[in-house]
């Protein structure tokens, strides 16, 4: 295969993304990302053997010399989880970078432009075919940008990550709050309730907010720390998960006689939507 003339031959394009060779750079639509030299190097050795499995002894050979001492096994594992965290990639289902267990990496999406085979940081971009005109064939081929279960573009996965861990502070908030609060939450439940109403509707958000506290606190520590199968848990535990937001949810009409009828009927609705939402951050942040 032919290699490019000048830079032009030293880029790679995958997806959104564009490796630079000549400018050691990567590039999200254009702009410019934040990353490392070895993040950096473990990507162009991937992108080298694009579809091949790059084992862990090579990468070891190519990125750290044999009289470099290092903690080689932990320093690799940096390295990957930075670069999987600049292309919202994840190991658990992967869209760029594959893990073989106790083997090594192979990198798996369409390549626009394939690397030549030689040295880190000095092989030359060739081209994978003849791409000067774009066709409606090639097009089809690239790696769609949007989300491939919800149409919707992929955003970087530390929003959609933040987003998922304030509404777990917000849900503990109101957890605390209501234990601290309990007397008069039945104060209020007594002004419209009979008094075993009242008492059943006290003892209801003592469980579920003791139930809901560690609950939360494992979502936000599962989201903090990027626990790769956060997605498949949170869908094993989202009817749970739904039916105890449902039931909270109803909480701002024990405000009613503060903030009035429409106020209490907004927040509760708002309320009904959150299980939804935090379902749909899950399933940008990791991908299945």
């Amino acid at each position: 295969m032919p290699a490019f003339e000048g830079n032009s031959g030293r880029i790679a394009r995958f997806g959104v993304f564009e490796l630079d060779l000549a400018a050691g750079e990567l590039r999200k639509n254009g702009t410019r990302l934040r990353l490392q030299e070895q993040p950096f190097q473990v990507l162009s050795l991937l992108l080298q053997r694009a579809g091949d499995v790059v084992t862990r002894e090579e990468l070891r050979q190519k990125l750290w010399p044999a009289d470099t001492f290092v903690d080689f096994d932990h320093s690799l594992n940096t390295a990957v989880n930075k670069l999987r965290e600049v292309l919202g990639d994840s190991a658990s289902s992967p869209r760029y970078i594959e893990t073989l267990a106790r083997r090594g990496y192979r990198f798996i999406a369409p390549v626009q432009n394939g690397v030549e085979k030689g040295n880190v940081g000095t092989g030359a971009f060739v081209h994978s075919a003849d791409r000067s005109e774009p066709t409606a064939t090639s097009a089809q081929n690239l790696p769609s940008t949007l989300h491939p279960d919800l149409d919707v573009p992929i955003p970087r996965r530390g929003l959609t990550r933040g987003l998922f861990a304030l509404a777990q502070v917000m849900y503990l908030i109101f957890y605390v709050v209501a234990l601290s609060r309990l007397h008069a939450i039945q104060g209020v439940a007594d002004s419209f309730l009979p008094a075993w109403g009242a008492t059943t509707l006290a003892a209801m958000v003592m469980v579920t907010a003791g139930v809901g506290i560690p609950m939360r606190c494992y979502l936000l520590s599962a989201v903090g720390f990027d626990y790769q199968r956060l997605g498949e848990k949170f869908q094993q535990m989202f009817p749970f998960i739904l039916a105890l937001d449902q039931l909270w949810a109803v909480a701002p009409f024990l405000l009613m006689p503060k903030i009035g009828l429409g106020a209490a009927f907004a927040a509760s609705a708002g309320l009904l939507y959150v299980p939804f939402s935090e379902r749909t951050l899950i399933r940008m942040a990791y991908l299945r």
